[in-house]
């Protein structure tokens, strides 16, 4: 069975691997703002539905 601990390293792998050298969300940062860029990252980017997902999971655990 997964826990936090787990949940949290992979969160933190595909942020590493694919968020914090992301161009489209530098360019949407400098053009539209950091808000407009972080509701593209959550609401249409699929690295964010899966690191969504995860942070469902996570909450499972302390419901």
């Amino acid at each position: 069975m997964i826990n936090r601990v787990e949940i949290m390293g992979e969160i933190d792998e595909i942020m590493d691997k694919y968020c914090n050298d992301c161009l489209l969300k530098k360019a949407l940062n400098q053009e539209r703002g950091k808000t407009a860029a972080h509701r593209f990252c959550i609401s249409e980017c699929t690295i964010g539905d899966q690191l969504r997902f995860l942070g469902n999971e996570m909450n499972k655990f302390s419901e």
